[in-house]
Protein backbone atom coordinates (compact mmCIF):
# COMPACT_ATOMS: atom_id res chain seq x y z
CA UNK A 1 0.00 0.00 0.00
CA UNK A 2 3.17 2.43 0.97
CA UNK A 3 4.38 1.84 -2.93
CA UNK A 4 0.77 2.97 -4.08
CA UNK A 5 0.94 5.85 -2.56
CA UNK A 6 4.45 6.73 -2.93
CA UNK A 7 3.07 7.03 -6.70
CA UNK A 8 0.66 9.98 -6.68
CA UNK A 9 -2.57 10.18 -7.03
CA UNK A 10 -4.50 6.94 -7.04
CA UNK A 11 -6.18 5.01 -10.09
CA UNK A 12 -9.40 3.69 -9.51
CA UNK A 13 -9.49 -0.25 -10.03
CA UNK A 14 -11.25 -0.07 -13.58
CA UNK A 15 -8.52 1.50 -14.88
CA UNK A 16 -5.83 -0.67 -13.95
CA UNK A 17 -4.36 -2.97 -16.87
CA UNK A 18 -4.35 -6.90 -16.11
CA UNK A 19 -0.44 -6.84 -16.13
CA UNK A 20 -0.03 -4.56 -13.18
CA UNK A 21 1.43 -6.11 -9.90
CA UNK A 22 -0.36 -8.65 -8.14
CA UNK A 23 0.80 -6.72 -4.62
CA UNK A 24 -0.80 -3.75 -5.57
CA UNK A 25 -4.13 -5.39 -6.14
CA UNK A 26 -4.32 -7.06 -2.79
CA UNK A 27 -2.92 -3.97 -1.19
CA UNK A 28 -6.51 -2.72 -1.53
CA UNK A 29 -8.25 -5.95 -0.30
CA UNK A 30 -6.19 -5.92 2.36
CA UNK A 31 -7.14 -1.77 3.48
CA UNK A 32 -10.63 -2.89 3.29
CA UNK A 33 -10.37 -5.86 5.08
CA UNK A 34 -8.99 -3.87 8.02
CA UNK A 35 -11.17 -1.30 7.63
CA UNK A 36 -14.05 -3.92 7.95
CA UNK A 37 -12.33 -5.47 11.21
CA UNK A 38 -11.67 -1.76 12.34
CA UNK A 39 -15.97 -1.05 11.98
CA UNK A 40 -16.09 -4.40 14.48
CA UNK A 41 -14.04 -3.58 16.81
CA UNK A 42 -15.51 0.30 16.63
CA UNK A 43 -19.14 -1.31 17.63
CA UNK A 44 -17.63 -3.64 19.97
CA UNK A 45 -16.09 -0.84 22.25
CA UNK A 46 -19.42 0.91 22.32
CA UNK A 47 -21.66 -1.77 22.83
CA UNK A 48 -19.56 -2.25 26.16
CA UNK A 49 -19.96 1.50 27.17
CA UNK A 50 -23.40 1.61 26.82
CA UNK A 51 -26.51 -0.17 28.12
CA UNK A 52 -28.85 -2.63 27.10
CA UNK A 53 -31.70 0.08 25.45
CA UNK A 54 -28.39 2.64 24.76
CA UNK A 55 -26.52 0.45 23.21
CA UNK A 56 -28.35 -0.54 20.27
CA UNK A 57 -28.95 3.57 19.69
CA UNK A 58 -25.10 4.30 19.34
CA UNK A 59 -25.02 1.34 16.75
CA UNK A 60 -27.84 2.69 15.18
CA UNK A 61 -25.70 6.14 15.26
CA UNK A 62 -22.66 4.44 14.41
CA UNK A 63 -24.01 3.51 10.82
CA UNK A 64 -26.16 6.52 10.23
CA UNK A 65 -22.51 8.40 10.40
CA UNK A 66 -20.95 5.65 8.14
CA UNK A 67 -23.41 5.76 5.60
CA UNK A 68 -23.44 10.13 5.29
CA UNK A 69 -21.73 10.82 2.07
CA UNK A 70 -18.61 13.12 1.82
CA UNK A 71 -16.66 14.29 -0.78
CA UNK A 72 -13.82 15.30 1.48
CA UNK A 73 -13.87 12.12 3.60
CA UNK A 74 -11.89 9.73 0.83
CA UNK A 75 -8.43 10.39 -0.69
CA UNK A 76 -7.78 9.96 -4.08
CA UNK A 77 -8.70 7.22 -5.99
CA UNK A 78 -10.97 5.96 -3.10
CA UNK A 79 -13.91 7.99 -3.08
CA UNK A 80 -15.82 10.27 -6.16
CA UNK A 81 -14.01 13.26 -7.04
CA UNK A 82 -12.39 13.08 -10.56
CA UNK A 83 -14.09 9.57 -10.24
CA UNK A 84 -17.74 9.92 -11.31
CA UNK A 85 -17.75 7.81 -13.92
CA UNK A 86 -16.94 4.68 -11.98
CA UNK A 87 -19.13 5.41 -9.13
CA UNK A 88 -21.59 3.52 -9.86
CA UNK A 89 -19.67 0.22 -11.59
CA UNK A 90 -17.16 -0.06 -8.87
CA UNK A 91 -15.89 -3.67 -10.45
CA UNK A 92 -12.97 -6.09 -8.77
CA UNK A 93 -10.64 -7.12 -11.82
CA UNK A 94 -8.64 -9.18 -9.51
CA UNK A 95 -7.17 -11.63 -11.30
CA UNK A 96 -8.09 -15.32 -9.33
CA UNK A 97 -10.61 -13.61 -7.50
CA UNK A 98 -13.25 -12.82 -9.76
CA UNK A 99 -16.82 -12.32 -8.66
CA UNK A 100 -15.78 -13.32 -5.31
CA UNK A 101 -13.71 -10.03 -4.39
CA UNK A 102 -16.88 -8.46 -5.70
CA UNK A 103 -19.12 -9.76 -3.48
CA UNK A 104 -16.47 -9.86 0.07
CA UNK A 105 -16.17 -5.58 -0.89
CA UNK A 106 -19.22 -3.35 -1.51
CA UNK A 107 -19.20 -1.19 -4.79
CA UNK A 108 -19.00 2.43 -3.64
CA UNK A 109 -18.45 1.80 0.07
CA UNK A 110 -16.11 4.45 1.84
CA UNK A 111 -13.16 3.99 4.76
CA UNK A 112 -14.39 4.90 7.51
CA UNK A 113 -13.82 8.30 8.36
CA UNK A 114 -11.80 7.63 11.94
CA UNK A 115 -9.25 5.80 10.15
CA UNK A 116 -5.73 6.94 10.73
CA UNK A 117 -4.52 8.46 7.82
CA UNK A 118 -7.37 9.05 5.79
CA UNK A 119 -9.77 10.66 7.92
CA UNK A 120 -10.07 14.33 7.95
CA UNK A 121 -9.71 16.41 11.17
CA UNK A 122 -12.65 18.48 10.42
CA UNK A 123 -15.62 15.87 11.44
CA UNK A 124 -13.99 14.55 14.83
CA UNK A 125 -15.13 17.43 16.74
CA UNK A 126 -18.81 16.49 16.06
CA UNK A 127 -18.08 12.87 16.27
CA UNK A 128 -16.80 13.41 19.61
CA UNK A 129 -19.80 15.59 21.13
CA UNK A 130 -22.22 13.11 19.28
CA UNK A 131 -20.40 9.68 21.01
CA UNK A 132 -20.22 12.33 24.11
CA UNK A 133 -23.75 12.80 24.30
CA UNK A 134 -24.71 9.14 23.72
CA UNK A 135 -22.79 8.07 26.40
CA UNK A 136 -24.51 10.65 28.82
CA UNK A 137 -27.91 8.91 27.76
CA UNK A 138 -25.96 5.23 27.89
CA UNK A 139 -25.13 6.53 31.37
CA UNK A 140 -28.59 8.22 32.69
CA UNK A 141 -30.30 4.96 31.41
CA UNK A 142 -28.01 2.73 33.49
CA UNK A 143 -28.48 4.78 36.37
CA UNK A 144 -32.19 4.41 36.15
CA UNK A 145 -31.86 0.45 35.36
CA UNK A 146 -29.66 0.65 38.24
CA UNK A 147 -32.48 1.81 40.81
CA UNK A 148 -35.55 -0.22 39.19
CA UNK A 149 -32.88 -3.32 40.15
CA UNK A 150 -32.49 -1.78 43.98
CA UNK A 151 -36.50 -1.13 44.12
CA UNK A 152 -36.89 -4.53 43.49
CA UNK A 153 -34.85 -6.24 46.74
CA UNK A 154 -34.68 -2.66 48.80
CA UNK A 155 -37.52 -4.99 51.26
CA UNK A 156 -35.01 -7.74 51.42
CA UNK A 157 -31.53 -4.92 51.83
CA UNK A 158 -33.34 -3.20 53.83
CA UNK A 159 -34.49 -5.20 56.38
CA UNK A 160 -33.62 -4.02 59.83
CA UNK A 161 -31.15 -6.15 61.96
CA UNK A 162 -32.10 -6.97 64.65
CA UNK A 163 -29.49 -5.88 67.56
CA UNK A 164 -28.48 -9.00 69.79
CA UNK A 165 -30.21 -8.80 73.42
CA UNK A 166 -28.00 -7.96 75.90
CA UNK A 167 -28.45 -10.06 78.92
CA UNK A 168 -26.97 -9.46 82.35
CA UNK A 169 -26.09 -12.43 84.10
CA UNK A 170 -26.28 -12.78 87.84
CA UNK A 171 -22.31 -13.64 88.78
CA UNK A 172 -22.12 -17.09 89.97
CA UNK A 173 -25.65 -18.35 88.18
CA UNK A 174 -25.50 -21.04 85.85
CA UNK A 175 -28.32 -21.81 82.78
CA UNK A 176 -30.40 -24.63 83.53
CA UNK A 177 -31.81 -25.79 79.77
CA UNK A 178 -34.80 -28.33 78.92
CA UNK A 179 -38.13 -28.34 79.88
CA UNK A 180 -38.12 -31.24 82.46
CA UNK A 181 -34.85 -29.81 84.39
CA UNK A 182 -36.53 -26.35 84.41
CA UNK A 183 -39.93 -27.85 85.40
CA UNK A 184 -38.26 -30.31 87.79
CA UNK A 185 -36.29 -27.53 88.93
CA UNK A 186 -39.39 -25.11 89.63
CA UNK A 187 -41.10 -28.13 91.54
CA UNK A 188 -38.27 -28.86 93.85
CA UNK A 189 -37.12 -25.27 94.97
CA UNK A 190 -33.60 -26.72 95.97
CA UNK A 191 -32.57 -23.57 93.72
CA UNK A 192 -32.76 -19.94 93.34
CA UNK A 193 -34.11 -18.56 90.24
CA UNK A 194 -32.85 -15.03 88.42
CA UNK A 195 -34.65 -15.17 84.70
CA UNK A 196 -36.68 -17.17 82.98
CA UNK A 197 -36.24 -17.05 78.63
CA UNK A 198 -38.53 -18.67 76.53
CA UNK A 199 -38.79 -18.62 72.85
CA UNK A 200 -40.54 -16.00 71.40
CA UNK A 201 -42.86 -17.73 68.73
CA UNK A 202 -45.92 -19.33 67.62
CA UNK A 203 -44.97 -22.60 69.73
CA UNK A 204 -44.42 -20.37 73.02
CA UNK A 205 -48.17 -20.47 73.28
CA UNK A 206 -47.97 -23.89 73.62
CA UNK A 207 -49.53 -24.80 77.68
CA UNK A 208 -46.14 -25.86 78.80
CA UNK A 209 -44.84 -22.58 77.89
CA UNK A 210 -47.88 -21.01 79.72
CA UNK A 211 -47.18 -23.37 82.77
CA UNK A 212 -43.54 -21.82 82.94
CA UNK A 213 -44.95 -18.16 82.91
CA UNK A 214 -46.72 -18.24 85.60
CA UNK A 215 -44.54 -20.75 87.43
CA UNK A 216 -41.41 -17.75 86.75
CA UNK A 217 -44.54 -15.26 87.76
CA UNK A 218 -45.64 -17.39 91.12
CA UNK A 219 -41.79 -17.24 92.45
CA UNK A 220 -41.25 -13.68 91.13
CA UNK A 221 -38.93 -14.21 88.53
CA UNK A 222 -38.58 -11.84 85.46
CA UNK A 223 -39.95 -14.07 81.75
CA UNK A 224 -37.82 -12.38 79.19
CA UNK A 225 -39.44 -13.90 75.47
CA UNK A 226 -36.53 -14.42 73.24
CA UNK A 227 -35.45 -15.65 70.28
CA UNK A 228 -34.22 -19.02 69.31
CA UNK A 229 -30.67 -17.25 68.49
CA UNK A 230 -30.16 -16.20 72.39
CA UNK A 231 -31.45 -19.59 73.52
CA UNK A 232 -29.07 -21.05 71.58
CA UNK A 233 -26.50 -18.44 72.85
CA UNK A 234 -27.31 -18.82 76.82
CA UNK A 235 -26.69 -22.69 76.44
CA UNK A 236 -23.52 -22.72 74.04
CA UNK A 237 -26.20 -24.78 71.64
CA UNK A 238 -27.29 -27.08 73.21
CA UNK A 239 -31.05 -28.95 73.15
CA UNK A 240 -33.14 -26.13 75.00
CA UNK A 241 -36.67 -27.11 74.13
CA UNK A 242 -37.31 -23.32 73.98
CA UNK A 243 -36.46 -22.59 77.91
CA UNK A 244 -34.17 -21.32 79.51
CA UNK A 245 -33.28 -20.66 83.15
CA UNK A 246 -30.70 -19.09 85.16
CA UNK A 247 -30.30 -20.55 88.45
CA UNK A 248 -28.28 -21.19 91.02
CA UNK A 249 -25.98 -24.36 90.84
CA UNK A 250 -26.49 -27.66 92.49
CA UNK A 251 -23.57 -28.69 94.45
CA UNK A 252 -23.27 -33.02 95.89
CA UNK A 253 -23.85 -33.30 99.12
CA UNK A 254 -21.20 -34.36 101.54
CA UNK A 255 -21.51 -38.17 102.78
CA UNK A 256 -19.36 -37.51 105.89
CA UNK A 257 -21.99 -34.50 107.49
CA UNK A 258 -25.21 -36.83 106.45
CA UNK A 259 -23.94 -39.93 107.72
CA UNK A 260 -24.99 -39.17 111.39
CA UNK A 261 -28.60 -38.41 110.51
CA UNK A 262 -29.50 -42.18 108.86
CA UNK A 263 -31.71 -43.80 111.02
CA UNK A 264 -32.29 -47.88 110.70
CA UNK A 265 -31.03 -49.96 108.34
CA UNK A 266 -32.95 -52.72 105.98
CA UNK A 267 -32.39 -55.52 104.34
CA UNK A 268 -33.32 -54.28 101.16
CA UNK A 269 -31.14 -51.17 100.50
CA UNK A 270 -29.05 -50.12 97.73
CA UNK A 271 -26.48 -47.61 97.09
CA UNK A 272 -25.10 -46.93 94.04
CA UNK A 273 -21.08 -45.65 94.14
CA UNK A 274 -19.68 -44.07 91.40
CA UNK A 275 -15.70 -44.14 91.08
CA UNK A 276 -14.64 -41.54 88.81
CA UNK A 277 -17.26 -41.05 86.46
CA UNK A 278 -16.40 -38.12 84.05
CA UNK A 279 -18.63 -37.76 81.51
CA UNK A 280 -21.58 -35.66 82.03
CA UNK A 281 -23.70 -37.58 79.59
CA UNK A 282 -23.27 -41.25 81.45
CA UNK A 283 -23.83 -39.47 84.50
CA UNK A 284 -26.67 -38.17 83.44
CA UNK A 285 -28.07 -41.06 81.98
CA UNK A 286 -26.38 -43.08 85.24
CA UNK A 287 -29.05 -40.88 87.52
CA UNK A 288 -31.93 -41.27 85.46
CA UNK A 289 -32.17 -45.25 86.03
CA UNK A 290 -30.92 -45.39 89.18
CA UNK A 291 -34.45 -42.98 90.36
CA UNK A 292 -36.14 -44.67 87.64
CA UNK A 293 -35.19 -48.25 89.43
CA UNK A 294 -35.70 -47.04 92.84
CA UNK A 295 -31.73 -46.53 94.55
CA UNK A 296 -31.56 -45.53 97.84
CA UNK A 297 -28.36 -43.39 97.64
CA UNK A 298 -26.06 -42.31 94.95
CA UNK A 299 -22.57 -41.74 96.28
CA UNK A 300 -19.65 -40.49 94.12
CA UNK A 301 -15.87 -39.91 94.81
CA UNK A 302 -14.98 -36.73 95.50
CA UNK A 303 -11.74 -36.71 93.37
CA UNK A 304 -11.79 -36.95 89.37
CA UNK A 305 -15.70 -36.74 89.10
CA UNK A 306 -18.37 -34.97 86.93
CA UNK A 307 -20.09 -32.23 89.01
CA UNK A 308 -24.05 -31.63 88.88
CA UNK A 309 -23.84 -29.10 85.65
CA UNK A 310 -26.50 -28.14 83.70
CA UNK A 311 -25.55 -30.80 80.88
CA UNK A 312 -26.03 -33.51 83.45
CA UNK A 313 -29.47 -32.59 84.27
CA UNK A 314 -30.62 -32.79 80.83
CA UNK A 315 -29.28 -35.98 80.55
CA UNK A 316 -30.91 -37.17 83.42
CA UNK A 317 -34.29 -35.10 82.13
CA UNK A 318 -34.15 -34.02 85.16
CA UNK A 319 -33.45 -36.79 87.92
CA UNK A 320 -30.82 -34.84 89.27
CA UNK A 321 -33.19 -32.29 90.47
CA UNK A 322 -35.14 -34.73 92.45
CA UNK A 323 -32.17 -37.17 93.06
CA UNK A 324 -29.74 -36.63 95.95
CA UNK A 325 -26.38 -37.33 95.25
CA UNK A 326 -23.39 -37.24 97.50
CA UNK A 327 -19.39 -37.29 97.35
CA UNK A 328 -17.02 -38.46 99.37
CA UNK A 329 -13.41 -37.62 99.32
CA UNK A 330 -12.18 -41.04 100.48
CA UNK A 331 -14.02 -43.94 98.73
CA UNK A 332 -11.92 -46.99 100.50
CA UNK A 333 -12.39 -45.58 103.50
CA UNK A 334 -16.22 -45.57 102.77
CA UNK A 335 -16.33 -49.15 101.78
CA UNK A 336 -14.79 -50.62 104.53
CA UNK A 337 -17.11 -48.17 106.66
CA UNK A 338 -19.84 -50.11 104.89
CA UNK A 339 -18.67 -53.61 105.40
CA UNK A 340 -18.24 -53.35 109.41
CA UNK A 341 -21.72 -52.09 109.43
CA UNK A 342 -22.69 -55.51 107.43
CA UNK A 343 -23.33 -54.07 104.01
CA UNK A 344 -22.39 -56.63 101.04
CA UNK A 345 -19.62 -54.75 98.53
CA UNK A 346 -20.33 -55.81 95.20
CA UNK A 347 -18.13 -54.25 92.38
CA UNK A 348 -18.08 -54.96 88.41
CA UNK A 349 -15.80 -55.92 85.80
CA UNK A 350 -16.29 -57.11 82.23
CA UNK A 351 -15.75 -60.10 81.16
CA UNK A 352 -11.82 -60.07 79.91
CA UNK A 353 -11.18 -58.45 83.08
CA UNK A 354 -11.91 -61.61 85.19
CA UNK A 355 -9.82 -62.40 87.93
CA UNK A 356 -8.85 -65.02 90.49
CA UNK A 357 -8.71 -62.70 93.78
CA UNK A 358 -12.40 -61.78 94.14
CA UNK A 359 -15.48 -64.61 93.04
CA UNK A 360 -17.10 -63.41 89.71
CA UNK A 361 -20.87 -64.60 89.29
CA UNK A 362 -23.99 -63.59 86.66
CA UNK A 363 -25.79 -60.88 87.84
CA UNK A 364 -28.76 -63.74 87.05
CA UNK A 365 -27.16 -65.46 89.89
CA UNK A 366 -26.61 -62.73 92.16
CA UNK A 367 -29.75 -62.74 95.20
CA UNK A 368 -30.05 -59.37 97.25
CA UNK A 369 -30.53 -60.68 100.73
CA UNK A 370 -28.23 -57.53 102.53
CA UNK A 371 -27.75 -54.24 102.63
CA UNK A 372 -25.66 -53.75 99.47
CA UNK A 373 -23.31 -51.42 97.83
CA UNK A 374 -23.01 -51.38 94.02
CA UNK A 375 -19.59 -49.87 92.45
CA UNK A 376 -18.93 -48.89 88.99
CA UNK A 377 -15.89 -47.27 87.73
CA UNK A 378 -14.03 -45.05 85.31
CA UNK A 379 -15.84 -45.09 81.38
CA UNK A 380 -11.70 -46.26 80.33
CA UNK A 381 -10.30 -48.68 83.00
CA UNK A 382 -13.31 -49.85 85.39
CA UNK A 383 -12.50 -49.62 89.25
CA UNK A 384 -9.09 -49.03 90.59
CA UNK A 385 -7.28 -52.05 92.24
CA UNK A 386 -7.17 -50.70 95.63
CA UNK A 387 -11.51 -50.22 95.37
CA UNK A 388 -11.58 -53.74 93.61
CA UNK A 389 -9.60 -55.36 96.26
CA UNK A 390 -12.26 -54.42 99.09
CA UNK A 391 -15.46 -56.03 97.31
CA UNK A 392 -16.62 -58.80 98.49
CA UNK A 393 -17.79 -60.14 94.74
CA UNK A 394 -17.81 -58.67 91.19
CA UNK A 395 -20.79 -59.14 88.88
CA UNK A 396 -20.40 -59.25 85.12
CA UNK A 397 -23.06 -59.13 82.70
CA UNK A 398 -23.36 -62.24 80.07
CA UNK A 399 -23.06 -61.64 76.57
CA UNK A 400 -25.65 -62.89 73.83
CA UNK A 401 -22.62 -63.97 71.54
CA UNK A 402 -18.77 -64.31 70.86
CA UNK A 403 -17.47 -60.93 71.18
CA UNK A 404 -15.13 -59.68 69.08
CA UNK A 405 -11.52 -57.63 70.66
CA UNK A 406 -12.27 -54.07 71.13
CA UNK A 407 -16.37 -54.44 71.74
CA UNK A 408 -16.03 -56.81 75.15
CA UNK A 409 -17.81 -54.19 76.87
CA UNK A 410 -20.68 -52.08 77.50
CA UNK A 411 -20.90 -48.15 78.31
CA UNK A 412 -21.12 -47.19 81.95
CA UNK A 413 -24.73 -46.18 81.75
CA UNK A 414 -26.07 -48.93 79.78
CA UNK A 415 -24.63 -51.63 82.14
CA UNK A 416 -25.70 -49.48 84.98
CA UNK A 417 -29.13 -49.78 83.87
CA UNK A 418 -28.76 -53.62 83.50
CA UNK A 419 -27.26 -54.30 86.60
CA UNK A 420 -30.08 -52.40 88.70
CA UNK A 421 -32.64 -54.02 87.09
CA UNK A 422 -31.14 -57.32 87.61
CA UNK A 423 -30.90 -56.26 91.08
CA UNK A 424 -33.92 -53.99 92.01
CA UNK A 425 -36.40 -56.66 90.12
CA UNK A 426 -35.84 -58.90 93.43
CA UNK A 427 -37.47 -56.18 95.68
CA UNK A 428 -39.95 -57.26 97.78
CA UNK A 429 -42.74 -55.30 97.66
Amino acid sequence: MTDVLQRGSLQTWDSRSEGEDLSGRMAFVVVMVKTFKFNIWKTARLSFAFSCNSHFRAVNHFLAQEKEPSQSSSPAGFGNEGNSQHHGSHQLPVSGLGDAAARVIPKSHPPPKSYKGLAPQKNLRGQWKSRKRSTEQAASSSEEFRNLREDDFSKQQKRPVPKPMSIERTKGSEILFGIAPCSLAFSQSKRDFFQLFLKSDSSCARPVMEEFAQRAKACGVPVHHVRRQVLDALCKGRVHQGVCLEATPLHLSSLEETEASQVGLGTQLLWLVLEQIQDPMNLGAVLRSAYFLGVDRVVTSQKDSCPLTPTVSKASSGAMEVLEVYSTDNLQRFLKAKTEEGWEVIGTVSKSEVEDKVPVISCIEFHWNKPTVLVLGNEGYGLSSETRSLCHRMLIIPPGRMLQPGIESLNVSVATGILLHSICSQKIK
